[in-house]
């Protein structure tokens, strides 16, 4: 179990590394450089709130078990983020090229990975949000 732990810590870390760095990245672009080329040309707001959600998804994978505060929240971060992959991977797919899309998919296998693994060893007790039990 320890040498899980330790793997889910390393994916943990390296997923909030690139996490923060793409969420702050569309952040602080401009929305010139966030136009694509293709058929699909998504608001720059929603962007916006990707790159924010991103970000948040990133703390809350590190956060709670650092602090050792609520850290069945963990895997609702790492879900978050699996369900940003999912809409990057459909968006690659459509508008951009396969090896895009391939990373995407990756990323979203190691997020899943986290939530699987931190779900699992969570307390009971931790798989709630405030007083609702899941």
């Amino acid at each position: 179990m320890k040498t899980k732990n330790i793997a889910l810590w390393i994916v943990q870390g390296l997923l909030a590394v690139t996490f923060l760095f793409a969420g702050g990245a569309k952040l602080v672009m401009s929305a010139e450089q966030m136009a694509a080329p293709g058929p699909i040309q998504l608001p720059v707001a929603f962007i916006r709130f990707i790159g924010v959600c991103e970000i948040l998804g990133a703390i809350g994978m590190i956060a709670p078990g650092v602090t050792r505060i609520k850290p069945g929240l963990t895997p609702l971060g790492a879900a978050g983020l699996v369900i940003i992959m999912i809409g990057a991977t459909v968006v690659n797919l459509v508008d951009g090229p396969a090896p895009a899309a391939a990373i995407t998919i990756v990323l979203g296998a190691l997020a899943a990975f986290v939530v699987y693994g931190r779900w699992l060893r969570a307390e009971p007790s931790q798989h709630s949000i405030g007083s609702v039990r899941l």
